[in-house]
């Protein structure tokens, strides 16, 4: 404790580091038991300095001042549905994206993977090939950007009489 005093008021006009003296009186003084010390008190059940109350504290309400704000959120990237559009080769395919970044920081690089299916004359399914390319990047939080790609696959993989069709696209960004 500050200024010395022990418990039990003992010690009378001490400063810190001088010993503590007995009271003054007229009567002459009995020897006394020796006192306990004084119990450490539990953790958070006293008073803090200059603060008072019972040693909680709240969060703040609002950043200190000079201190920088959050980052903003990641990049996230939705797709739209492909929107298909023949090219010069039945190999080939014309196949337009957007892609929209619903979050705060911008996406800096990525790939688009293409789900292209080889569909044979009377609609069968007969391969999917996936193929990657890059992503259109920067592309700035909040903003929305469109992409035509050219997706191939290779030429024997296609006979005459059957077609391309790329009905699957996902993206992986940063």
């Amino acid at each position: 404790m500050a200024g010395g005093s022990g418990a039990g008021g003992a010690g009378v006009g001490t400063q810190p580091g001088e010993p503590a003296q007995p009271p003054k009186s007229s009567k002459p003084s009995k020897p006394s038991k020796p006192s306990k010390p004084a119990e450490p008190s539990a953790p958070g059940s006293g008073s803090k300095p200059g603060g008072g109350g019972d040693g909680t504290t709240s969060p703040p309400t609002s950043p200190p001042p000079g201190k920088p704000a959050p980052p903003p959120a990641p990049a996230a990237l939705t797709l739209s549905a492909p929107q298909r559009a023949a090219a010069d080769k039945r190999w080939c395919e014309k196949v337009t994206v957007e892609f929209r970044n619903t979050g705060g920081s911008p996406a800096r690089s990525g790939t688009v993977t293409f789900a292209t299916h080889i569909i044979g004359a009377l609609g069968v399914d007969w391969a999917t090939i996936r193929s990657s390319q890059s992503l259109p990047t920067p592309i700035a939080g909040g903003a929305t950007r469109s992409e035509t790609y050219t997706v191939c696959v290779e030429s024997w993989r296609v006979p005459l009489g059957m077609r391309v069709e790329t009905q699957d696209v996902s993206a992986v960004w940063e």
